[in-house]
């Protein structure tokens, strides 16, 4: 059960209002997770603004930025999020046996070498990013992967780190 009230969405007032109605038309819905971060307007727009940069913009695939939330998220043990970002992969036509091999065994999955290896490294940054070598990084760069791509990638584990602790503390209600 979640520990705090999530805003109605036809309750709610002003610039949170007009938030609602961008995310309604990005998601068909407002997540609980936005009903959620409504009890402080500022930092649901800061965050509405971040998701529509960092998931909705820049040069990453789709695809990829969906992989890290799942990853991240699950190496979290954020079940909200593991279940919004695995919809989200359903939603752009991955099927239900590629997400399991995106879950399982990435090198399953259909990405290039270069895709591969950001998210692999998006999650090793989550996990343990004081282990990271420069070697991985000169990998990466390697595979052709520049700076801003890589940044790219590191901004989707950001923004997803902070959503499932976020989520986690307060129990937010699935609703995916």
């Amino acid at each position: 059960m979640t520990r705090i009230p999530s805003l109605d969405p036809q309750s709610a007032q002003a610039r949170t209002a007009e938030i609602f109605v961008e995310i309604k038309q990005a998601f068909g819905m407002v997540p609980n997770l936005f009903r959620a971060y409504a009890n402080h307007p500022p930092l649901l727009e800061a965050n509405w603004f971040k998701v529509k940069k960092v998931m909705m913009e820049g040069v990453l695939a789709r695809k990829a930025k969906e992989a890290i939330a799942v990853l991240v998220s699950k190496d979290n043990g954020c079940d909200y999020c593991v279940a919004a970002h695995e919809a989200a992969l359903r939603s752009i036509g991955v099927s239900g046996e590629e997400i399991k091999a995106i879950e399982n065994d990435l090198q399953q999955a259909e990405f290039s070498r270069k895709e591969r290896a950001l998210i692999a490294f998006a999650r090793k940054a989550n996990i343990a990013p004081l282990r990271i070598e420069d070697s991985e990084v000169k990998a990466l760069r390697d595979l052709g992967a520049d700076a801003a791509e890589i940044v790219e990638a590191l901004g989707v584990m950001e923004l997803f780190a902070g959503f499932n602790k976020f989520l986690d503390a307060l129990q937010v209600e699935i609703d995916f």
